[in-house]
């Protein structure tokens, strides 16, 4: 193909994608849009207002852009809570190189319905909700038919994506969220809101890999590494599944934190020889929250043979991954990411059954570059949360 042309090909078929989609999710030709034709405040007919970062500064400022207006199956609500996950922090510095500006970061996101479709059957005017990584998938695939819509080829994440409408995906760093019922979190009233929203990213990546992988039995010992915003809450959901758990960590001061506040079984500092090595062999997985390049070997060994080690976090570079100790143990390196939604529906009903909430600390809008900075130097016990509501003025 002629160069010059390349680029209208690419063009016409990318738009011709997203209509097809469109009408697939019965989403308005009226919606119907292009990031180059229009600006973000007359992308969508609603008005919206949030922060957003401009380039791999990653400052991020207020921000008028829009919503769509309420479709037949769509749930609309005033967001309350936004929590501040570290993939945030990823995402307006453009670390994955993935980012297109400006973005509105946040997936998760906690408020009340405040209008409904006339379609919707889940949910009224006055429902506690949240929304968390996903606001759509193709419900054809394979992965949907299993609710997996979370690895659908053809999913819409909840920020920096791409809407099939051709249109960008604003998070939750925002005063309204539109979703399509089919992808709304519904949260019993025994929960708090602003303690919970952090579960709907850091819960259900620690939740689903404990269950998919067999980790959830009464008796096994886990190991989880990294005592941050997923690792304390994969520390919570083990010990309600009835598991023996070790935190694994840099910081020996988060100790006394972990053994006597959150209830770990044990505490391993993974710079110390000795201790590693007094603990090979013993666990029969390992839920590994870090988000930094950090060394695999040493974490293999604490495995018994055909034991699981699982990648939640998300580093910006490559890891090094040794192959022996696997071949000679029969042990696996796994990766799992968030939940579908019928799995995080279920993660959320059980955190209410047993009283599992996220350790938080509340902060102002206007407080959230400063938290960016906290954050990046793990500065935060243990999960940053928006007060949207409170705080959020256009």
């Amino acid at each position: 193909m002629d160069p010059r042309h390349l680029m209208d090909y690419v063009t016409t078929y990318t738009c011709s994608r997203h209509i097809k989609l469109a009408v697939d999710h019965r989403i308005p030709t009226s919606e119907f849009g292009s990031v180059m034709e229009k600006s973000p405040e007359n992308q969508y007919p609603v008005t919206a207002f949030g922060w957003a970062a401009r380039d791999s500064s990653g400052v991020l400022s207020p921000f008028n852009f829009s919503r769509r207006a309420t479709g037949e199956k769509d749930v609309t609500f005033k967001v309350l809570y936004c929590g501040i996950c570290h993939s945030d922090l990823h995402q307006i510095k453009n670390e994955w190189g993935t980012t297109n500006y400006p973005v509105v970061p946040g997936h998760e996101i906690v408020g009340v319905v405040r209008e409904v479709g006339d379609k919707v059957q889940k949910f009224k005017v006055g429902d506690r909700v949240g929304v968390g990584g996903l606001l759509g998938s193709c419900h054809s695939c394979e992965n949907c038919a299993s609710d997996l819509e979370n690895y659908c080829p053809k999913m819409v994440i909840t920020h920096n994506g791409t809407h099939y409408d051709g249109n960008p995906t604003y998070g939750g760093y925002s005063d309204i969220m539109v979703c399509d019922e089919s992808f709304v979190i519904r949260f019993p009233e025994n929960l708090p809101l602003d303690a919970c929203a952090p579960l709907l990213c850091g819960g259900i990546t620690s939740y689903s890999p404990l269950r998919h992988f067999g980790l959830d039995k009464h008796g096994l010992h886990v190991g989880v590494v990294g005592l941050g915003g997923i690792g304390h809450l994969a520390l919570k959901f083990a010990k309600a599944f009835g598991v023996k758990v070790t935190v694994i960590s840099t910081s020996p001061g988060k100790m006394k934190e972990a053994t006597e506040r959150l209830g770990a079984d044990s505490f391993l500092v993974s710079s110390d020889p000795d201790q590693m090595e007094a603990a090979m062999g013993t666990m029969d997985g390992i839920i590994d929250t870090v988000s930094a390049p950090h060394p695999l070997l040493a974490l293999l060994g604490l495995l018994k043979s055909h034991g699981k080690l699982i990648m939640v976090g998300a580093p910006d570079k490559p890891l090094e991954l040794p192959i022996f100790p696997l071949l000679m143990g029969r042990k696996i390196v796994a990766g799992s990411s968030i939940g579908g939604i019928k799995e995080t529906q279920e993660m959320i009903d059980f955190a209410a059954k047993y009283n599992i909430t996220a350790d938080i600390e509340l902060i102002p809008i206007e407080y959230v570059n400063t938290a960016m900075e906290r954050l990046a130097k793990a500065d935060v016990r243990y999960r940053f949360v928006i007060d949207i509501g409170n705080s959020l003025k256009n």
